[in-house]
């Protein structure tokens, strides 16, 4: 009886663990973990393994203190995945939308070489640098971003509201309007009248474009070459991409991961689609036995003649890793330069901006008024 008891329990324990696997599955794709999480998971992973504490039993302690959901979700999948005796890095692979390329395989190198503790205090650290960089010029933008919006905002008070009150006057003494009242009245008449149906119509293609980026491929390649073209902001694009690039080839080569192998996971994880091409070619050259640097001098509008030169002296002297990131910290402290200064270069340019708009209509308004008071004036 007792026996028959404990094979039921047996099989129920078994039924639910299966159907939460199921669920966990299920929800892999749906789940989000902020880089914030992602960094302290690993690096409390990291010191917890460093201390001794075996890996489920360290998991098991993060778990215990984690209450987000999604952070939860990975946890327990993984927790199971760990205890079924699969690998870290093999677990994480459902998460692959999480974490990337780039994590996983720094986990797997470290894995098999015994050396996973020392690869995620490097993650750790490379995510936080990131994610720090990614915030300062997402910030550096706000400031230009929110005065822009505060332009078209009181742009469309004076179209919409005031000025079609002043109109009527206008019209009632019958004088001859200058050309930019005429103008500000014919720009407030179709904003009144088909106002609402021009921003549904923006707002819709803006959600298109968005849309085809994200999904069509050919329209994000063409969408990062053309925004690598603008003037001052293609440049910045150009570093900060070469900064992520070649911190994750030198943390990659430090980690003891072969060149060859570490191009192809730069390639997967590069974000912009015109260096993803590139370093595509990049690995064929590569297993070709050519040097790096001699096909990176060809493509000077990529690739700077500095960027070359470091690569073709860490080719020469074995060196590669810290060539790259040398590199990488040079081009994060040239966009961290640049999120300092966008707000001195930028503010001036919307300020003037946001004058003459404003200062047309006041124009616009003050002009007909005066033409009315100089009539009136007794000569």
């Amino acid at each position: 009886m007792n026996k028959g008891m404990d094979s039921k329990k047996s099989i129920q324990k078994k039924s639910n663990s299966f159907t939460r696997i199921l669920k966990n599955l299920k929800n892999a794709s749906f789940v989000r973990m902020s880089i914030k999480d992602q960094t302290f998971f690993i690096k409390r992973l990291s010191f917890l393994i460093k201390a001794g504490v075996p890996m489920l039993e360290s998991l098991t302690m993060i778990r215990d203190q984690t209450r987000q959901s999604g952070y939860v979700t990975v946890l327990d999948t993984v927790i199971q995945d760990v205890s079924n005796g699969q690998y870290l890095s093999t677990s994480l692979t459902k998460f692959r939308h999480i974490f990337g390329d780039f994590s996983i395989n720094i986990i797997s190198f470290g894995e098999s070489t015994g050396i996973l503790s020392d690869n995620l205090i490097y993650l750790a650290e490379e995510l936080k640098k990131k994610n720090a960089l990614r915030k300062k010029i997402l910030g550096a933008f706000v400031y230009p971003a929110v005065v822009t919006v505060a332009t078209f905002a009181i742009t469309g008070f004076l179209m919409v509201y005031l000025f079609p009150k002043i109109t009527p006057v206008f019209s009632s003494l019958r004088i001859a309007l200058p050309l930019s009242t005429r103008m500000v009245i014919f720009m407030s008449n179709f904003l009144i009248h088909h106002g609402l149906t021009l921003v549904g119509f923006l707002a819709v293609l803006t959600i298109a474009c968005i849309v085809a980026i994200k999904k069509v491929l050919i329209f994000h390649f063409y969408f990062d070459k053309f925004i690598m073209k603008i003037p001052t902001i293609g440049n910045v694009v150009k570093n900060y991409n070469l900064a992520n690039v070649t911190r994750t080839i030198g943390l990659l080569l430090k980690s003891g991961i072969p060149v060859g192998e570490t191009l192809e996971i730069t390639t997967k994880v590069s974000g912009n689609l015109v260096y993803k091409k590139e370093f595509k070619t990049i690995v064929k050259v590569v297993n070709r036995g050519e040097q790096m640097s001699v096909y990176l001098a060809k493509h000077r509008d990529l690739f700077p003649d500095v960027l070359t030169q470091i690569i073709s002296v860490g080719e020469r002297t074995g060196n590669l890793s810290n060539s790259f990131i040398y590199i990488s910290e040079l081009y994060e402290s040239e966009v961290e330069e640049f999120t300092k200064n966008i707000s001195t270069l930028i503010e001036p340019v919307l300020m003037i901006i946001m004058g003459v708009m404003v200062g047309f209509i006041a124009i616009a308004i003050i002009t007909p008024i005066y033409s009315i008071t100089q009539n009136l004036t007794p000569r």
